[in-house]
């Protein structure tokens, strides 16, 4: 240890120990800064539902609506296939986004008191290279559009905060984003509860019509995306698909039903191809009937009166 030299007066060593006060105080003030810097600018790092390791957050209410197995899975045309704790997604590095995402969705699961919306938008740790940042949408006029909706996933906060990683989101019209296909999502939550349980594959058309990319990672922004719906429960096994292009709509939400054949034809993935026989899956994957699927006039009426028109 270094020793005080003996010409250190009393008065020096107040000064001096005033100066290293000062320097400390001047430090600590610094420290503060830079954390609450770096908490604005990278909210991942303080969320407790960062998905850091592969173990569970035990929560009050939870669901297995991650299908259970592989066979549920559609074809992935990239083979980056990211497991959720919820749903699962093939995330797509050319597009920055998933080109789907899939899950169960369950009348219990809808039933569930919900919790606040987290709003924690990250980058998601688990995409091979990077993934797209909520800065590559700022100032660009586009909503960061769900593909697994917040409110799917609202029974609780690890489902919940799952949802805002930036491999779960997509460039969207606000108005789209906010008015036709919120619709879409809330027919969908009454469809599980109607039905009990629903597998929901969502995702954007990216194998062509991208009209521009946005931010540093270059997110692309699809003309078109996709939502396919399938309930295989008794007595009524039946399934639909919606295609939406991303723009405001004032025409009604079946207008835009299509058999889950065209939705396979123009995007290049292969929906439910290990999950039931061929002949079965034919049959359905032909489907396009939309009587089933009875659609919430009030919230037609509502998209069309308010939601488009939001500022």
């Amino acid at each position: 240890m270094t020793k005080f030299r003996r010409n250190h007066t009393p008065q020096q060593a107040a000064a001096s120990g005033g100066m290293i006060s000062k320097v400390g105080i001047f430090a600590a003030i610094v420290g503060v800064l830079f954390f609450l810097f770096n908490k604005s600018e990278t909210p991942a790092e303080d969320s407790p539902y960062v998905d850091s390791t592969e173990e569970a957050v035990a929560e009050e209410n939870d669901f297995d609506l991650a299908a259970g197995s592989d066979n549920f899975w559609p074809t992935s045309t990239t083979g980056e296939v990211i497991e959720r704790l919820h749903y699962t997604l093939s995330y797509n590095e050319e597009h920055e986004q998933a080109e789907w995402v899939a899950y169960k969705l369950t009348k219990e699961s809808i039933q569930a008191p919900n919790v606040k919306r987290t709003g924690d938008f990250r980058p998601d740790p688990k995409v091979r290279k990077a993934s797209a940042s909520p800065r590559d949408y700022y100032g660009t006029g586009y909503d960061r559009g769900h593909m697994v909706p917040a409110g799917d996933m609202a029974f609780n906060k690890r489902a919940m905060s799952e949802t805002f990683y930036m491999s779960n989101m997509s460039p969207q019209i606000r108005n789209f984003n906010g008015g036709i296909w919120r619709e879409l999502e809330e027919n969908v939550r009454d469809w599980a509860y109607k039905f009990r349980e629903i597998y929901v594959v969502t995702g954007p058309v990216l194998s062509q019509g991208i009209r521009e990319q946005i931010g540093g990672n270059k997110v692309s922004v699809p003309d078109y995306y996709f939502k396919v719906l399938l309930d295989i429960a008794e007595p009524e096994k039946k399934a639909i698909a919606f295609l939406l292009p991303n723009e405001v709509s004032t025409r009604p939400l079946r207008d835009y039903a299509v058999s889950i054949n065209e939705v396979e034809a123009l995007t290049g993935i292969d929906f439910f191809h290990q999950f039931m026989d061929d002949a079965f899956e034919e049959e359905l994957e032909a489907m396009t009937d939309v009587r089933p699927w009875k659609m919430n006039e009030s919230k037609e009426r509502q998209r069309i009166e308010h939601w488009n028109k939001r500022k």
